[in-house]
């Protein structure tokens, strides 16, 4: 079972790591998302992985069983802002790994224009000036739901000029 103190690996890296088409499209994906490390990546596309897999299993189901289980995992992604509500099971397997990276909070905080950078995000939530419902969260890779992306709010607005902020406000 192992150690309750050591945590598990929550990724699995590329089978073939040293291809030219893999490293540079990985290369890519961690300069436009800002990601420290591709293990950041990797994670990501682990989480991917696994909802893969669960659309496969369901897919493999008989159609009583299936309908329930299908429906709780595309609720499940609809919350978490990766399909509409109205998606059907084909469309997880259809989920690429840039639709995760898009709903991690550094991403968010560029869209909402909080962060001008994704590395001036990632230091604005690590240093702790990143709130969501009034709960401070540090972790850049965190995914954000829909219900909680109203939530989020900054100390300060690093990311905006001072001419931004007037119009922001006016």
């Amino acid at each position: 079972m192992g150690d309750p103190k050591k945590s598990r690996k929550r990724w699995q890296g590329p089978r073939h790591p040293w291809k030219k088409d893999n490293l540079i499209k990985e290369l890519s994906l961690v300069g436009k998302f800002g990601l420290r490390n591709k293990r950041e990546l990797w994670c990501s596309n682990s989480v991917l992985k696994s909802y893969r897999k669960q659309a496969g299993a369901i897919l493999a189901l008989e159609e009583s069983e299936r309908a329930i289980k299908e429906k709780d995992l595309i609720n499940k992604l609809s919350k978490l802002g990766l399909l509409n509500e109205d998606a059907v099971l084909d469309s997880i397997l259809g989920l690429s790994v840039e639709d995760i990276l898009e709903r991690r909070l550094q991403t968010i905080l560029i869209k909402n224009n909080k962060a001008t950078t994704p590395y001036q995000a990632r230091q604005m939530i690590v240093h702790g000036h990143v709130r969501i419902a009034n709960r401070r969260v540090s972790s850049p890779g965190y995914l954000v739901s829909r219900a909680e992306e109203s939530q989020i709010s900054c100390a300060l607005d690093f990311g905006l000029k001072p001419e931004q902020t007037t119009a922001k406000e006016a």
